[in-house]
């Protein structure tokens, strides 16, 4: 489990160090929402790369990046 280290500092007399660990829901959350945010914004990428290479007429770099756009749309 990660742990989070906290430091407080008086202006004067001895440091006090506290510990506190991250919850695993926390973590999890966390893991997920940032999966989630990578992955729209990656599929949202391709689709504007589709967008541009179906404009240009690049029927290859289409072709190509449409083979990439799959892996986001399978169910």
């Amino acid at each position: 489990m990660e742990k989070v280290i906290y430091r407080f500092s008086r202006y004067s007399g001895k440091k006090i160090y506290a510990r506190r660990e991250i919850s695993y829901e926390i973590q999890l959350m966390a893991r997920l929402m940032l999966d989630e945010l990578c992955f729209n914004w990656n599929k949202n990428r391709l689709l504007e790369k589709i967008d541009c290479a179906f404009e240009e007429g690049n029927k290859e770099k289409f072709l190509r990046i449409s083979e990439e756009y799959k892996q986001y749309v399978w169910e």
